[in-house]
């Protein structure tokens, strides 16, 4: 037996359908990804990162993130382009790792402090690496008699 309430949503979902609302879905005739696979109690979780296209760093515990970004730093301060903002964002990670430190969460991961000098020193030595050599060639010398161009200023018009 029906109740009133199904009766009223069986209604809608006939109009719907009879209006075509229905017609043209993304994903119609196609089969339900993950349906030959072995159940997985994580699957919407991974699905939505998927989607979201969220790193899966971001499920690790607090020191092994800090871990990870302490093993990126080269590759993140290499982007950086004074020694102000190498020292800024060293201390902005060091201070993180000593909030942690001062109250421990997760597994027990030995997380240090990075060293500024060093990463600065690195640093230094990564872009000296990577700066493009530059080889210039002489002018020809100019001949006595050619005479100069002329430059027109703005105020000679």
């Amino acid at each position: 037996m029906t109740t009133a309430w199904e009766a009223a949503v069986e209604a809608q979902i006939r109009s719907a359908q009879e209006r075509g609302e229905f017609d043209n879905l993304p994903g119609a005739g196609k089969p339900i990804p993950g349906r030959d696979m072995p159940y997985d109690e994580g699957w919407w979780i991974r699905s939505f990162m998927e989607r979201e296209q969220i790193p899966s760093d971001l499920l690790l515990p607090t020191p092994l993130q800090l871990r990870r970004r302490i093993e990126q730093l080269p590759a993140e301060l290499r982007d950086l382009p004074t020694e102000e903002s190498v020292r800024s964002y060293v201390a902005a990670l060091n201070t993180e790792v000593v909030a942690w430190l001062r109250t421990p969460t997760g597994p027990r991961v030995v997380v240090r402090p990075v060293n500024v000098e060093e990463a600065v020193s690195r640093w230094r030595a990564d872009r000296e690496r990577a700066a493009p050599v530059v080889v210039t060639t002489p002018e020809p010398p100019r001949a006595a008699s050619a005479r100069p161009r002329r430059r027109w200023r703005w105020w000679r018009r």
